[in-house]
């Protein structure tokens, strides 16, 4: 028997009521997600009430499958990357859905909401996000000036007054931005950098610049250089990042949230974090979740149905408790791995299964969603920005530009 089956049983009901003006539709919807929580979730639904049903597929890319030549096409996709260019039209707006009140606008993150509307209609919904965090031995939090937020220009100072180092070898180094590629990126994000969907990407070159020089800038002055960083990493990060932490031998280290918060205990004992911020900002990772009903579902019905399901903090609470007493948030954090895009679901019920973010909820006006980026960002961002930024860093202004690179790639990747 599935947990909590008779806690939702009275809800689902009253949402179908909402529904009966709909055409007839089949009573099954298929599902395709990126996401394999996606599963649990449809069979949550479907133990609940017997009216619909909801059949999931998993694709790895799923909006790249979205835009394939398929036999089949799905009712409900949630998955990263269904704003670009290729994917946004093949939605139908949402908006009736928050007509009476069964959906509330004012439950979701704004910045979020907003992000799926699409000339003044709600084709998409947000399900879940991620942000970037520093980790650090509890022990030396007084050292911070801030309880929710870390600034890069901090990072520096304190990582630089904690090394400990002898004729240039350090046993001891606070932070280095070289450690991370996907540090690198969330700096130059902070700087402005602004990557964005284009044939196939834009960005304010002026802006990475600034953020490569700054990052240069911050090695020689706080860690002598990239010499010494890399030899300090080659000789102790056998350690897990939690570990190097803990143990002293780092100050900080980054980890984006999906990661902290599916630490085990053991590891995350001794552990506080805090987000990393620019000036009022906190940067929401690029693979956000989000949620729409394909154009031409043949199961309208059953996929509103369970649309109006899956958007209740009772109906998150359960995916919580159930994936507590499963045992589940030991690898997958929150909601579809993130958290919830429902406010209070994030800010009243996350604490109660993560109580490590009471006292550190990041402040939901600092939140800032990414730009619209192509679906295939993944693939992009892996092989051609991240290897870039690391090769530049090491390069001090030498070599071929991210133009290049990302011309040749898109040359030899056309069909990605």
């Amino acid at each position: 028997m599935i947990h909590g089956k008779h806690f939702l049983t009275p809800l689902v009901p009253a949402l179908l009521l909402f529904l009966n003006s709909c055409a007839p539709s089949s009573t099954t919807a298929v599902l395709w997600t990126d996401r394999p929580e996606f599963a649990l979730y449809a069979e949550y639904f479907n133990a609940a009430q017997g009216t619909y049903k909801i059949e999931t597929r998993y694709f790895e890319e799923a909006a790249r499958q979205l835009t394939g030549n398929n036999s089949s096409y799905p009712d409900i996709v949630a998955g990263s990357w269904l704003k670009s260019t290729a994917t946004r039209s093949l939605f139908r707006p949402l908006d009736r859905l928050f007509k009476r009140e069964k959906l509330s606008r004012e439950s979701f993150y704004p910045p979020l909401l907003a992000l799926g509307n699409i000339d003044g209609k709600q084709y998409l919904l947000p399900v879940a996000f991620n942000i970037p965090t520093l980790i650090f031995a509890r022990d030396t939090g007084e050292l911070l000036s801030n309880p929710f937020t870390l600034g890069l220009e901090e990072l520096k100072a304190l990582g630089k007054s904690y090394n400990v180092e002898t004729n240039g070898v350090y046993s001891r180094m606070g932070f280095s931005p070289s450690w991370d590629d996907d540090f690198l990126f969330v700096s130059a994000v902070l700087a402005g950098a602004s990557f964005r969907e284009a044939s196939p990407l834009t960005w304010d070159n002026d802006a990475l610049e600034r953020s490569l020089a700054y990052v240069e800038s911050w090695i020689r002055e706080a860690n002598t250089d990239i010499q010494a960083e890399d030899d300090f990493s080659f000789k102790y990060f056998y350690d897990p990042p939690a570990k190097l932490v803990s143990s002293g031998r780092t100050l900080f280290f980054y980890m984006p949230s999906s990661d902290l918060f599916t630490l085990s205990p053991e590891q995350g004992a001794n552990l506080d974090f805090r987000w990393i911020a620019g000036e009022d900002t906190i940067p929401i990772s690029e693979d956000m979740v989000y949620y729409g009903i394909y154009r031409q579902s043949h199961a309208q019905k059953a996929a509103e149905a369970f649309t109006l399901w899956f958007f209740r903090e009772e109906t998150q609470r359960l995916f919580l408790e159930n994936g507590k007493n499963k045992r589940l948030n030991e690898t997958l954090f929150g909601i579809a791995n993130g958290f919830s895009a429902l406010r209070t679901v994030t800010e009243q019920v996350f604490p109660q299964f993560y109580p490590s973010l009471l006292g550190h909820m990041p402040p939901g006006s600092f939140l800032s969603p990414p730009n619209i980026l192509p679906r295939n960002w993944t693939a992009m961002k892996e092989r051609v920005i991240l290897p870039y930024l690391h090769d530049r860093i090491r390069a001090a202004g030498r070599g071929d530009s991210l133009e290049g690179r990302l011309s040749d790639w898109s040359r030899l990747n056309r069909g990605l």
